[in-house]
């Protein structure tokens, strides 16, 4: 808020980039004039003409390229920001957003990134060495340049006496101040600003408004170590996207040498991806400059002659690569010895998300909702809509298991055409291959779409609807068409999530939910979850007087996130964000915690699938892991070969027409994991790019971590099924002499009789003559 701003501040910050801030309506014409005339002297921009409001237009909704298009842009929305803000509306923005450095978003993280305090701390020489920093970060960075940043510090503090600000005293005493600036940790070490973001929404849902209030303290159903899998997997999977599909070339090139310090010290850095500006090269070698006058090397051998353009070639030589002047991406690897060794990158044009849940309750267990939420704040597992494709078929075949078919009932795989309202729609399997009579497991864990469609329209559109709205699909928004059979229709990746919970879970629907309670300034709980559970799963009944921090810790092996509802010194700076901590238990020893108490009346998630149904399905899903879609899974994937080779895991692929959506949502027990890849704009991600080959590596990343040493867990068959011996392409009933016969699982009602029984032919039972 802007009366949490020191005034000293203001001042400073106004001295040093806008001292007419209050009397122009977002662009300052004298100085606009300047920046035209260095256009046309340089045909470039170099600085200068940007008010305030057009910093925060930039910073907000444009890049950071110096040209005339850009410029031009900033004043259209420096002027509609003017329309829709108030002056301390649009100075708030500006000191919670603004890139200062050493990482820090705003004021409140450039104070803990440099002085290790809050921004309400500093003194005026500080406030007025930050004030210094919006102009060239970098260069007048006061850890790496004291004495440049002293200069600039001194500068503004001369501004503010000139202006009438401060007095003569008050700037004799900070300019004879020394710098004081050191290096300071954050006080957070776990990344989860997505789930931060969303933990501040529950908040002001639940009427805390005030964010900046000490005190308040939110504590989350995240696990810290998987959230840190979470993050590595997405990224990894991204770089290794990028990676397929080639060097899309420099962001930018900037020719003047003069201007490269700035350009790298406004440049943020997004991940681990650093920037740098090619400032040397040869034949064998380039040299990028980085922040804080640092230098990388990049060798040609090794490094960079293996590297693939954007038209799948690979360079011959360097300077098909870079030239000087480029700014580029670049990441560290930390070597044997403590070197490091740099390679090559690039900000990855796709995006992925990843969200993790607990199959019995709904806790949200680790969320990603993009490569990082300083590059784009939009959760896409909770903002974004998508069409999941084949990731959405289980929801339409468990309704068909339920409506009388069964695992083995087979179905033809031909060509087939449906007339539509708009005409004729002909859809094709992804292989473009046919295919003769398919039982339905086969179906579904080959991801057959002929199959599919011909499986609804047996069923019938309004039962394949009712059996999506069951596990939590609204049916309002479903295709009233067959297109519905191949996930035709966009939705929230988050409830594709909860739709394979029930797999999970033996049938339940549960419900997502991230806080599990909120305490104010003197601990009192002031909101606490009572989340939808599955029968028979074992909570101890909370006594609120313990300390509910290490109590937890007693009863499950997750590391609490609690999020203090405080200024960010971890981020960006907003003072509306939540700085992430790993909770801590109080000074005060607690009371030993009852888990001998009874078990806390939690509200029962609802049954959304008959339990037999729901074995059927889970087994069909493991074997898509097996012999599917994903058995790289069991094979291993890339060249680091990750695998899972467990039985207990289970899934399904998703790729959606051109490739624009690929997914893979998958499960064990103890989790159930969703992963989406794809393009903010849509487009297709590319040749080769499948639900198995974006998606699943992403998956197998996290759940090598979320499994590790959880053992193996198989659901135990329900009462009422029957396993009878049937043929593996066709799924009719077979005699023990067949060699090639498997095991199929049925409703003990829908046994498909034995070859030789009552004279039948053998399939009559369950097979539905409109298939052919």
């Amino acid at each position: 808020m802007f009366d949490q701003i020191p005034d000293q501040f203001i001042k400073a910050i106004l001295s040093a980039e806008d001292d007419r801030f209050y009397e122009h309506q977002g662009v300052d014409l004298k100085g606009l004039l300047r920046a035209f005339v260095q256009l046309l002297g340089s045909g470039e921009i170099r600085g200068g003409g940007s008010t305030i409001t057009m910093q925060v237009a930039r910073n907000f909704f444009l890049n950071s390229e110096q040209t005339f298009t850009r410029k031009f842009n900033e004043i259209l929305l420096s002027w509609r920001i003017e329309e829709e803000l108030t002056k301390n509306e649009i100075l708030t923005l500006y000191a919670n957003k603004i890139y200062l450095g050493n990482r820090a978003y705003g004021i409140e993280a450039a104070a803990q990134a440099y002085y290790g305090k809050k921004i309400s701390e500093l003194n005026l020489a500080q406030l007025a060495m930050i004030a210094g920093l919006p102009k060239a970060p970098s260069k007048y960075n006061p850890i790496a340049r004291p004495e440049r940043s002293k200069i600039r510090r001194d500068w503004i503090l001369s501004r503010m006496l000139e202006l009438g600000h401060i007095t003569e005293d008050q700037f004799q005493e900070a300019v004879a101040q020394p710098v004081t600036a050191k290096r300071h940790g954050f006080q957070t070490e776990l990344e989860a600003h997505y789930v931060a973001e969303m933990a501040r929404q529950k908040a002001l849902e639940l009427g805390i408004e005030d964010l900046n209030s000490d005190g308040y303290r939110i504590y989350t159903t995240i696990d810290s170590r998987l959230q840190q899998s979470a993050n590595y997997a997405v990224r990894e999977g991204l770089f290794e996207y990028e990676w397929r599909h080639g060097y899309r070339g420099a962001e930018r090139h900037i020719a003047n040498p003069e201007d490269w310090e700035q350009v790298l010290g406004d440049t943020p850095s997004y991940a681990e991806l650093i920037p740098g500006i090619v400032t040397e090269m040869n034949e064998e070698q380039v040299t990028v400059g980085l922040r804080g006058g640092e230098k990388a090397q990049l060798v040609w051998k090794d490094q960079l002659e293996n590297i693939k353009r954007t038209n799948g070639r690979t360079a011959k030589e360097l300077s098909e690569l870079l030239k000087v002047g480029d700014l580029i991406r670049l990441k560290a690897d930390q070597q044997p010895g403590g070197s490091t060794q740099w390679s090559l990158s690039q900000v990855p044009a796709a995006q992925a998300g990843l969200v993790a849940l607990d199959p019995q309750n709904g806790a949200i267990r680790s969320m990603m909702g993009g490569f990082d939420y300083f590059y784009s704040k939009f959760n896409r597992m909770v903002q974004g809509e998508r069409q999941p494709g084949s990731n959405f078929k289980p929801f339409i075949y468990a309704g068909a298991l339920e409506a009388g078919m069964t695992a083995a009932t087979p179905i033809s795989g031909a060509s087939i055409t449906m007339a539509e309202e708009e005409g004729f729609w002909r859809p094709e399997n992804d292989s473009g291959q046919v295919f003769g009579m398919t039982p339905l497991r086969k179906g579904l864990y080959k991801s057959m779409n002929t199959v599919s469609v011909r499986l609804l329209r047996s069923i019938g559109i309004e039962k394949g609807i009712n059996s999506a709205a069951r596990f939590g699909f609204d049916p309002n928004q479903l295709p009233r068409n067959y297109t519905l059979a191949l996930g035709s229709q966009a939705v929230h990746p988050i409830k594709v999530a909860t739709g394979y919970a029930a797999f999970a879970n033996g049938g339940y629907l549960v419900e997502p939910y991230l806080v599990e309670r909120i305490e104010d300034v003197y601990g009192k709980v002031i909101y606490q979850a009572n989340p939808k559970t599955v029968p028979g799963s074992i909570t101890p009944k909370p006594d609120l007087n313990l300390n509910l921090a290490s109590l937890e810790e007693e009863l499950n092996d997750v590391t609490t996130v609690e999020l203090e509802l405080t200024q960010d010194t971890t981020a960006q700076g907003d003072s509306t964000e939540l700085a992430l901590e790993e909770a801590t238990q109080a000074e005060e020893p607690a009371q030993e915690a009852d888990l001998t108490a009874e078990p806390v009346s939690l509200p029962e998630a609802p049954r959304v699938l008959e339990p037999r149904v729901a074995y059927i399905m889970d087994s069909i899903l493991k074997d898509v892991i097996k012999k599917g879609t994903a058995t790289r899974v069991w094979r291993g994937t890339r060249g680091r070969g990750l695998k899972l080779e467990r039985a207990d895991i289970a899934g399904k692929t998703g790729t959606t027409n051109e490739a624009r959506d690929a997914w893979f949502s998958g499960y064990s027990p103890h989790i159930v994991t969703t992963v989406w890849v794809g393009f903010d704009d849509n487009r297709p991600l590319g040749r080769g790019e499948y639900g198995g080959t974006a998606a699943l590596p992403i998956w197998i990343d996290f759940m090598k971590t979320a499994l590790d040493g959880i053992p193996e867990q198989m659901p135990r068959q329900p009462d009422g099924l029957v396993t009878v011996l049937v043929d593996p392409d066709t799924g009719e009933r077979v005699g023990p002499d067949r060699t090639d016969a498997i095991y199929e699982v049925f409703l003990e009602e829908n046994v498909p009789p034995a070859p030789a029984d009552n004279g039948k032919q053998s399939g009559e039972n369950g097979k539905l003559d409109d298939l052919f």
